[in-house]
């Protein structure tokens, strides 16, 4: 295995640079004076197709590369789409990986998740809890393709010598996160749903339409409403268990979750792309604090953080997920590394950035 060290000019190349690891990815290396940051949009760089990546190693020839773009989702659009999501996320790890390979990257951070973890472990998730048991059904789809790409980069190292590492970061929220009422993950779909629960109890109809024309347009939501009438609007937000009094939320809040900030995130992943080796860290990496807080006192806490007055009320018949996914923090804490964002202050900043947009 070669050791190489990124410098200001090196050509990195971030896939998924418009996600919310991506994007935080850009962010953190343009403050730290890199100069040769290379994004391609989705329209310029098809990753789920070998050809095209194959034509873009060969062309600009990345000597770093961070692989963040991934199709994602909360629980809703896992359930929904897990053909799409074992695909894609399969398709665009081979073609990366492989390409970064062929092409000698010198190094690659590979972006995994907490969520392929298998479900209902008793202690805080290790590293090598991999493939211990079976895996949460509502997200198995995505855990598999996620799960292949992290041996992808094992295997790729064992025969070939790269220098790839899988970091796996617990749930993460922040800048440019997906707001979607029916894709979102967990914290920005419940953060959405309390906002737009205000807007309704302050009986302010303009901002409710504004907010839904924004996010939800294209996803499907759009085709069920005729935005002429806000009696339709209401109806359909009220399917989705928003109401001018109350938010309805999946489970019953008895389960933990951490979540970590995006920039905090970005952070990590450059520390172990500037300082640290797959034969240092091993081909997997927690990306955690450590700590992780019950839904019910989330919940309370973003609602307090939007202003919304209102009830919260739990849907028993939608399931919770995971009972918990922990992760265990010893590695990157002996690699040097912890967060720096709070929790509260987190969401207190996602919330101001939401509402300016």
């Amino acid at each position: 295995m070669q050791y190489h060290k990124m410098n200001k000019d090196s050509k990195i190349f971030i896939a998924g640079h418009r996600g919310l690891v991506g994007s935080a990815i850009c962010r953190k290396l343009t403050s730290l004076g890199y100069k040769n940051i290379i994004c391609r949009a989705h329209e310029q760089l098809e990753l789920t197709c070998q050809k095209d990546v194959d034509d873009f190693f060969k062309s600009v020839r990345p000597e770093y590369v961070f692989l963040a773009a991934a199709k994602v989702g909360g629980i809703m659009a896992n359930i929904n789409y897990p053909a799409e999501f074992i695909f894609e996320n399969l398709m665009i790890s081979a073609n990366v990986i492989d390409c970064s390979y062929r092409y000698g990257v010198k190094k690659l951070i590979n972006l995994g998740s907490s969520c392929i973890y298998p479900k209902n472990l008793n202690d805080s998730i290790r590293e090598e809890d991999l493939l211990k048991s079976s895996l949460e059904e509502t997200n198995e789809a995505y855990a598999v393709a996620k799960i292949s790409a992290a041996k992808l980069c094992q295997y790729y190292n064992r025969q070939y010598g790269t220098n790839f590492i899988t970091l796996m970061p617990t749930n993460q929220y922040g800048i440019n996160d997906n707001f979607n009422l029916e894709t979102a993950h967990l914290l920005p779909m419940v953060l959405r749903k309390f906002h737009i629960a205000k807007l309704m109890s302050e009986d302010n109809k303009e901002s409710v339409v504004k907010d839904l024309k924004k996010y939800d347009i294209g996803w499907g939501l759009d085709n069920k409403i005729d935005f002429a009438n806000y009696e339709c609007v209401e109806h359909i937000l009220n399917n989705l268990g928003i109401y001018k009094d109350k938010v309805r939320l999946w489970g019953d809040g008895s389960v933990y979750r951490e979540l970590m900030s995006s920039d905090d995130l970005a952070e990590a992943c450059v520390f172990i792309m500037e300082e640290k080796n797959a034969d240092e860290c091993g081909h997997l990496v927690n990306i955690t604090s450590g700590k992780d807080i019950l839904l019910k006192d989330l919940f309370i806490l973003i609602q307090d953080i939007v202003g919304f007055n209102g009830k919260i009320e739990y849907d028993n018949s939608k399931p919770n997920g995971t009972m918990r996914k922990l992760m265990d923090a010893s590695k990157i804490k002996k690699l040097g590394w912890q967060p720096k964002i709070s929790l509260e202050s987190g969401i207190k900043n996602l919330y101001e950035w939401y509402k300016e947009q």
